[in-house]
This record gives structure tokens, C-alpha cells and sequence, in this order.
């Protein structure tokens, strides 16, 4: 199977050329933009199936990484929150650009998943689930580019249609964030990705495995620590992420489970470092914990797909979130 193929239907709007800056034609000058291919451009050197062994069970780390953008704030709209994260993945992308490049593997972008308005988001969050299980399946490190946190839901049905999940494989949901997100309304928002997943889960006999780390105590009603207790979340508040406790937290999680779902919300990050996001974070998680914690799943060998999520480039100042994002993906992919 090639490791460079289409998705199953079109993306919403085209990957476009990254461009930057030109230190030189040596490999050694090498910047992301020159490093990206736009996804029909890509070479192909993934193995086959016949004569590897599952891809599934190979590291991440060996695995070429594709780029998916997920361009919605309809989930942040419906959540009564700031408008903007629709412009987050093309942001990332220009922050990315001129990063030197030193990864040793594939790096593709697929395009879009563009939700058009408040009624787009389920028809969208389908869309993209399509796209990711066909790039996890194909062999792929997928990393969704957000996009609200609504992205969460079009990661987990992506996912849940893999042939690892579908082949019994423990899938772990680790998400770096202040917030829940296991709201419980009328319809989807950025606000109820994860007890989304929940229901979905229990509806197919399985208990969501999720774990928190960087809880705002005051941002999570009293119900939405009681729905985190009536789940089995594990989670970590910001103010006790100490280095040692947010490694040891990741370390349990990562031991229960066999393959890694990692989303980063960027609130989950001090508002002077992260203000371009819908709800900026009073204290939030230093941003060293959280690049430490990237080389720690990276580590780990069992990344099996990632997202970004809740960049606001309206909010953003100096394009400084959207240096942050770039930069801790750029970690876990090292």
C-alpha cells in the first residue's frame, strides 16, 4: 500500500506550497518548509503490509507524519467562546516554516477539513474522521492542526474505525489541557469531546481510558468533577504539575495502555505564553513541563496519533501561541 496515498475522497481545501527563507541547497540548511511535501508530492517509501511487520505495533517514531488541518470554531461558538481558531491550522503552519528541520522521516500535508458555520461541525468532525483512520491505517503518524477543541471528537472517530482500536489494541486519550471538556448539552461543542467519546465507547462495551493533566480548579464546575470521578479520569491539577509528578502521571497512564491519542489544548499553557487561545489560563502548566512531557510520549514509542488544538490567531500576540504550538510539535515528532 503506498505510504503516500489520497485520502478516500477530497480534503476541503488543498495543502498550498510552505515557503520561508534559503540558507542553502545542502541538506544541512534545511528549514520545514523545505521539508514538508504537499501529500501528492511525497515519496513513498513505507513498506508494505506483506513484508512488515503491523504498523500498529512500529514505534512512531518511524513512521511518516501527515498533516491534517481541522479549520472550525463552530464547537468554540456553540460553547459561547471567542471566535478564531478556524485560522489555527494555517497559522501553525506559518510558525512552523522557518523552524530548522531535523527529522529523520516523511513529512506530508493533506489540506483542510474546513467547517463551514454552526451546522458543518458533526458532517465535518465525520469528514475528518474518514481522513485520519484512512492515514492511521495507511501506516501514517497522523497530527491534526486546530482548529476549537472539537477537533477531540474528529480525532477519537477516526480512530475508533482503525484497525488497531478494531483489533483490540488499548487506546489512551491523554489530554493537556485546563478543562474537562465532558460537558454535557444539547449538541456537540469544544466543551463535550470527551464524554462524547465516553458514550461512544461504552455503546461498543469499552470504558474510555482518559487522563487530565493541567486542570483549573476554577474553570471545572463541582458537576464536571463529578462526571471526571463517575468516568475513572485520571487527572492532574495545574498547580500540582511539579516536573516529577506530571512525568510520573504520563509514565501510569502510558503504562495501562497500548497505543497513545495525544491532544494538546493550548490553555493548557500560562496565559503570557499562550494568549491567543478562547480561554487563557490564570496559572497553566510551565512550558518546559509540557515540552518535557512531548519527548516523554515520544519516547515512549506508543504515539499513535496527535492533535493541536484552540489556537486563536485573532487573540494570538506576536504570533506567540502560534510559536509555542509549532514548537512543541516539532519536539514530538524529533
Amino acid at each position: 500500500m503506498s505510504s503516500d496515498a489520497a485520502p478516500p475522497g477530497p480534503v476541503d481545501r488543498q495543502p498550498a506550497p510552505w515557503t520561508g527563507w534559503h540558507d542553502g541547497d545542502d541538506p544541512s540548511h534545511t528549514r520545514w518548509w523545505q521539508g514538508v511535501h504537499l501529500l501528492a508530492e511525497a515519496p513513498s517509501h513505507q513498506p508494505s503490509r506483506d513484508d512488515s511487520p503491523p504498523f500498529e505495533l512500529l514505534p512512531s517514531s518511524v513512521r511518516p507524519v501527515v498533516f491534517l488541518g481541522f479549520a472550525s470554531d463552530a464547537g468554540v461558538l456553540r460553547n459561547q467562546g471567542r471566535p478564531g481558531a478556524a485560522s489555527g491550522p494555517q497559522a501553525i503552519r506559518s510558525a512552523l516554516a522557518p523552524l530548522a528541520f531535523h527529522l529523520n522521516r516523511e513529512v506530508k500535508d493533506a489540506g483542510d477539513i474546513v467547517v463551514e458555520g454552526d451546522g458543518d461541525l458533526e458532517a465535518g468532525q465525520s469528514r475528518a474522521g474518514t481522513a485520519i483512520s484512512h492515514f492511521v491505517d495507511s501506516g501514517h503518524l497522523c497530527v491534526v492542526l486546530g482548529g476549537g477543541h472539537e477537533t477531540a471528537y474528529a480525532s477519537y472517530l477516526g480512530l475508533a474505525g482503525t484497525a488497531a482500536v478494531r483489533d483490540g489494541q488499548r487506546l489512551g486519550v491523554l489530554n493537556l489541557d485546563a478543562h474537562f471538556d465532558l460537558r454535557q448539552d444539547v449538541r456537540p461543542t469544544s466543551g463535550t469531546p470527551f464524554l462524547q467519546m465516553a458514550k461512544s465507547e461504552a455503546a461498543v462495551g469499552r470504558t474510555l481510558e482518559y487522563a487530565v493533566l493541567g486542570i483549573s480548579e476554577p474553570s471545572n464546575t463541582r458537576a464536571l468533577f463529578q462526571t471526571a470521578q463517575e468516568l475513572g479520569v485520571a487527572f492532574l491539577l495545574d498547580e500540582d504539575c511539579t516536573a516529577e509528578a506530571a512525568h510520573s502521571f504520563v509514565a501510569d497512564f502510558l503504562s495501562r495502555i497500548d497505543v497513545l491519542y495525544l491532544t494538546i489544548d493550548l490553555d493548557v499553557l500560562p496565559s503570557a505564553v499562550a494568549p491567543g487561545v478562547s480561554a487563557p489560563a490564570a496559572f497553566g502548566v510551565p512550558l518546559a513541563i509540557i515540552s518535557a512531557l512531548c519527548r516523554q510520549v515520544a519516547a515512549s514509542g506508543k504515539l499513535f496519533h496527535a492533535d493541536v488544538a484552540e489556537l486563536n490567531p485573532t487573540l494570538d500576540a506576536d504570533s506567540r501561541t502560534a510559536r509555542v504550538a509549532a514548537r512543541l510539535i516539532a519536539t514530538l515528532l524529533r
